[in-house]
C-alpha cells in the first residue's frame, strides 16, 4: 500500500492510497460536526449532511441521486460530534464522475426550500425512530450527561423545535463557513495513478477560495459522577457505564485502544463478555466503545440485561477496571491481548471502506495517514504500566452510569 499526498494552493489537503482493487472510494472529511452548532440550531450539521444532496446550481436532487447509482456506485455521508464524511464508492473508471459530483455539492449546493421541507420530515422521523431503540438512545443520553454544559453535550440528531426552525439561510451559512478548503481533506483509495487523482481533484476543487473563519471549541468541563435510572417500561435494562478519558493526541491513546478491546471488543473472549455473560449469565450483550476527539475523549460500556442484574453487573465492572488499574498485567497475558487486537486490525484493514475512512480522518485530524504497520507497532509498544494508567480513568470513583428500564 502506497500513500501519496498533495496540497492545493487554496489549502485543501489531499491523500491517495494506491490499491489493486477494481472498486474505488473518494470523499471529503470535514472538520465540522454537532459541536459546531449554535444554541437554537442543534441538529444543523446532520441536517446539512442530508440536504446537501438536494440540489446545486448545476443539478437537481434527482440528478444527484442518480449520478453514481447509474454506474453501480453509491453516494453517502454521515455526521459525528466533531466531523462529517461525504463520500462515494464506485467502479474505479468512474472516478472523474465522483470527484466532479463531490465538488459540486460542497461548492454549489442551494438547499431548495421545498426539498428542505420534505427532508425535514425525514430527519424528524429518523430522530423519532432512534428514540424507539433504547439500546441506541441510551448512548446519546449518557453523553449528554457526561458532557453537560458544553457544545458536545447534545444529540447529533438535534431537537424537534430546532429542526423545525432551520432555514435555507442557516444551511448556506454553515456550508460556506465550515465546508472550506482549510477545514477539509480530500481522500481517495483505488488503482488510479496519484497524478491523475490529484489532477482531477485540483480541477474540481481549485475554485474554492473562501477562508475559514475563526472559531472556538471549548473542552468540556468534568462533571460529578452520576448514576441515573430512567423508567421507560422495557423488559430489558439498557445500561451505559463510562467515564472521560484523554484525547486522540494523548500519549495514552494506544493504551486506551488496547484497553477498550480487552474489556469489550468484538471477540467473544473479551474480558467483560467472559465475566458477565459466560461465567455469571448476567447479560445478553456487553460491549465497550472508545471515542477520541481532538481535545477530549470518553469510554463507554454498554450492557443489556435483566433489570435485577444491573447492580451486580456494575459491581463486576468496577472490580475489573480497578484490578486492571492496580495490578500490572503479566507479560504473557499482555502479549496475548496485543496479538489478538493487532490481528483484528489486520483483518479490518482488508476492507477498502475501512481504509478510505481511515485515510480521510487521518489526514484531516493528524496531517498524515498512519499505516496499519505503524499502528501495530504502537500497540506492540504499549506497556503494562500504560494499560494500568488507562484503566485508572475507569476507576470506581470516576465511573458514571445511566440505565433505561
Amino acid at each position: 500500500m502506497d500513500i501519496y499526498y498533495h496540497t492545493l494552493p487554496n489549502g485543501l489537503r489531499m491523500v491517495h492510497v494506491a490499491t489493486a482493487t477494481q472498486v474505488a472510494w473518494c470523499g471529503l472529511a470535514v472538520n465540522a460536526g454537532s459541536r459546531d452548532e449554535r444554541e437554537g440550531q442543534y441538529g444543523l450539521a446532520h441536517f446539512v449532511e442530508h440536504t446537501i444532496f438536494k440540489g446545486t446550481t448545476h443539478r437537481r436532487a434527482w440528478h444527484i441521486l442518480n449520478r453514481m447509482e447509474r454506474v453501480g456506485g453509491e453516494l453517502n455521508a454521515y455526521t459525528t460530534k466533531e466531523g462529517t464524511m461525504l463520500y462515494s464508492v464506485f467502479p474505479h473508471e468512474h472516478l472523474p464522475r465522483a470527484v466532479d459530483l463531490l465538488a459540486d455539492l460542497v461548492q454549489w449546493s442551494v438547499f431548495p426550500q421545498e426539498e428542505l421541507d420534505r427532508e425535514r420530515d425525514v430527519v424528524l422521523e429518523e430522530a423519532a425512530s432512534y428514540r424507539d431503540t433504547p439500546s441506541d438512545a441510551v448512548y446519546d443520553d449518557f453523553e449528554d450527561l457526561l458532557l453537560a454544559g458544553s457544545e458536545l453535550g447534545h444529540n447529533i440528531l438535534g431537537r424537534k423545535e430546532d429542526l423545525e426552525s432551520l432555514t435555507r439561510e442557516d444551511c448556506m451559512h454553515y456550508l460556506k463557513t465550515l465546508y472550506v478548503p482549510g477545514n477539509m481533506a480530500f481522500f481517495s483509495v483505488g488503482p488510479e495513478r496519484p497524478e491523475r487523482v490529484f489532477r482531477l481533484a485540483e480541477k474540481a476543487f481549485a475554485p474554492m477560495c473562501h477562508e475559514m473563519l475563526p472559531r472556538q471549541r471549548a473542552i468540556p468541563l468534568d462533571v460529578e459522577p452520576f448514576h441515573k435510572t430512567i423508567r421507560i417500561g422495557t423488559h430489558q435494562a439498557h445500561t451505559i457505564v463510562g467515564a472521560r478519558v484523554p484525547d486522540a493526541n494523548h500519549p495514552l491513546r494506544h493504551a486506551l485502544m488496547l484497553l477498550n478491546n480487552i474489556l469489550g471488543g468484538p471477540g467473544m473472549n473479551s474480558l467483560l463478555n467472559v465475566e458477565l455473560r459466560e461465567r455469571r449469565g448476567y447479560v445478553y450483550t456487553v460491549e465497550s466503545t472508545l471515542t477520541l476527539l481532538s481535545d477530549c475523549g470518553w469510554m463507554e460500556i454498554y450492557l443489556g440485561c435483566d433489570p435485577d442484574d444491573v447492580r451486580s453487573s456494575l459491581r463486576v465492572i468496577e472490580r475489573i477496571t480497578s484490578r486492571l488499574s492496580e495490578d500490572l498485567l503479566p507479560e504473557r497475558r499482555l502479549e496475548a491481548y496485543k496479538k489478538q487486537y493487532c490481528g483484528q486490525l489486520v483483518v479490518a484493514a482488508d476492507s477498502t471502506e475501512f481504509m478510505a475512512m481511515r485515510a480521510g480522518r487521518g489526514l484531516l485530524y493528524h496531517g498524515r495517514v498512519a499505516t496499519i504497520d505503524e499502528t501495530i507497532d504502537s500497540i506492540q509498544a504499549v506497556t503494562a504500566g500504560q494499560v494500568a494508567q488507562a484503566a485508572a480513568c475507569l476507576s470506581a470513583g470516576r465511573l458514571s452510569s445511566l440505565t433505561f428500564q
